[in-house]
């Protein structure tokens, strides 16, 4: 879900308001009171996003972006972020990692 995120991360930033999923996230234990102090005082909306995604991924909560997926769909006006993460799949994901790190296939797998 992290990597689905990484992926969306600019479309996010220009298309999310943070204010809708953030309490969500301090409800679900994700934020801190800190964090959220911290983004509540940023003016910038962008930037605010920018922040929370940063913190998500720095975060040692192993379900933040799971939280996130499920703050988000508690937003009917986010159901189509929703559905552009369940676009990516895993072997979508896992393909274009490969093909960035120029990782071939091995010869003679099982069938």
């Amino acid at each position: 879900m992290k990597l689905k995120f990484q992926k969306l991360h600019t479309t996010v930033v220009d298309r999310v308001n943070a204010v809708d999923v953030m309490d969500f996230l301090f409800q679900e234990g994700v934020l801190g009171a800190e964090d959220m102090r911290k983004l509540l005082m940023q003016e910038d909306q962008r930037k605010q996003c920018r922040d929370l995604l940063v913190l998500l991924h720095t975060s040692e909560n192993p379900e933040s972006f799971v939280k996130l997926y499920l703050a988000i769909k508690t937003e009917s006006h986010l159901q189509w972020l929703i559905d552009r993460v369940d676009q990516y799949n895993d072997q979508s994901l896992t393909s274009s990692l490969q093909q960035k790190l120029n990782i071939s296939e091995p010869k003679g797998t099982w069938k």
